[in-house]
């Protein structure tokens, strides 16, 4: 493609099209000549009608469940991103009708569309009946969770999102149950944050008397049943391990999730000194079989430890000799 130009000696230049924009000399008269830029092209669609509603505008690096969406699918599909670091955050992406529930006193901000509501259970039986929901509030009731869980539904038109928070420094990881066999998953009592509509939200009993005593997760852990997104928290870094049958031994509070085909006991952490002097607790927690695991580096317990020993008065030179003798000058 050419661009056609006059100059002002009457000599008609033909331009190339990569010098739009730019300025070329006559040669002829040696006159510098500005060629015009191009349009910018505008696409031609066929005539369609247009929707009188606002869209929200979709933040970006939007992600959807591996599992796509079928006949007989009982969880809600929705899309989502995490921001953040180390104070991480879940935007949930609902489409008109979808749902998402979460632990309440979760949620950060919701757009216009989005209508909440508390609710007792997680919603994925709607037919059990008053005694079938006083028996799923029983249950979170025994895990230390609260008794209502929060629905947040997207009843406008077009995209709107709805963000949770972590409740403490660490990362939240999406988990498509789909993915794992027999749709459920295995986790410690708080790890559980949001999850699509449909996934139920129960507990799970650890049948060993040594493994619910001295295993970090007692004898109740929360379990979530179903077929859509699952989103959970844990403090620091998460990662995930896939066994192929060998044995992984985790400190006991580490442990975040894992897949419940897999079994789960404990053992001693070594003999009587290294048990009482090694630092790492009286028994690990071990994990044997194939599927994965999800291991946190920074339980909050070791966090809340470290932060009571920590807590003082400031300004007494801490960490040093000088400031634990001022301590104890003063009485503290």
């Amino acid at each position: 493609m050419t661009l056609n130009l006059h100059c002002q000696c009457g000599k008609q230049l033909a331009i190339p099209e990569t010098y739009a924009g730019k300025r070329v000399k006559c040669p002829s008269c040696a006159a510098v000549l500005q060629v015009p830029a191009l349009p910018e092209p505008i696409d031609v669609v066929a005539d369609t009608p247009v929707s009188s509603f606002p869209v929200s505008a979709a933040p970006k690096n939007m992600h959807r469940s591996g599992h796509g969406g079928g006949a007989n699918r009982r969880s809600h599909e929705v899309d989502y991103e995490i921001v953040g670091n180390d104070m991480q955050m879940v935007i949930v992406e609902l489409d008109p009708g979808e749902t998402v529930i979460a632990e309440a006193g979760a949620m950060t901000y919701m757009e216009e569309g989005i209508q909440f509501e508390a609710k007792m259970g997680d919603g994925s039986e709607p037919d059990t009946g008053f005694f079938g929901k006083m028996m799923s509030v029983g249950k979170r009731a025994i895990t230390g969770e609260s008794l209502f869980m929060t629905h947040f539904t997207h009843t406008g038109a077009g995209k709107s999102h709805v963000a949770f928070a972590a409740p403490y420094p660490g990362k939240i990881i999406p988990i498509d149950l789909a993915t794992i066999p027999g749709n459920d998953l295995i986790c410690q009592k708080d790890a559980f944050l949001c999850a699509a509509f449909g996934t139920q939200v129960t507990i799970a009993f650890n049948k060993k008397i040594g493994t619910g005593l001295f295993g970090g997760e007692g004898f109740i852990m929360q379990k979530l049943v179903g077929d859509g997104l699952a989103f959970i928290h844990a403090g620091g870094t998460i990662i995930e391990r896939e066994l192929h049958g060998e044995t992984l031994r985790v400190d006991t509070g580490c442990l975040v999730a894992f897949e419940p085909h897999m079994e789960y006991n404990i053992e001693r952490a070594g003999n009587l000194k290294s048990m009482f002097l090694g630092g790492e607790g009286l028994f690990l927690a071990t994990l044997r079989g194939h599927g994965r695991v999800w291991l946190q580096s920074l339980p909050m317990r070791r966090l809340s430890e470290r932060i009571v020993a920590n807590a003082g008065p400031s300004g007494k030179g801490e960490g040093s000799i000088l400031g634990s003798l001022g301590n104890l000058l003063d009485g503290d």
